[in-house]
């Protein structure tokens, strides 16, 4: 049997459904996150930790929309750079980066941005609508 060196194992169709699984996944959690964030109890929250009612829709549709275009593989870096700024003040408006794990841990919204700047680094990957887009005009040369 032979070993898949690292160069392989990054061509490879794991290598891209992982990718997309990935993407998939931290984009459902920063929908499902967003869609609650619509609600007047997200804004009644936010000037309690110093923030404007108002910005509640700002971070609403970052989530929402970043989260969406994540899964689908469009502006992928741009969205996760979005979404690495709402985690950040997440971690340390909200959280106040005060303890990692149990009640008021930051742990979920650490790994949220460690994978959105793997998403950063990496980009969109083969099973996107970014990655098909660039492939179209060559398949119709």
């Amino acid at each position: 049997m032979q070993k898949l060196t690292n160069a392989k194992l990054s061509e490879s169709n794991l290598h891209e459904i992982t990718h997309f699984g990935i993407r998939a996944a931290i984009g459902a959690i920063f929908i499902a996150h967003g869609m609650f964030k619509f609600t007047p109890a997200f804004a009644e929250m936010l000037p309690n930790m110093g923030l404007p009612a108002e910005i509640a829709i700002v971070i609403a549709l970052a989530e929402l929309v970043s989260g969406i275009l994540l899964i689908v593989g469009v502006l992928t870096r741009i969205s996760a750079s979005i979404l690495s700024i709402v985690m950040l003040g997440a971690i340390f408006m909200v959280k106040q980066a005060s303890s990692l794990t149990g009640e008021g841990g930051y742990e979920l919204d650490l790994i949220l941005l460690a994978g959105c700047l793997t998403i950063i680094a990496i980009g969109p990957g083969k099973i996107s609508i970014s990655y098909m887009a660039k492939k179209i005009p060559r398949i119709l040369q």
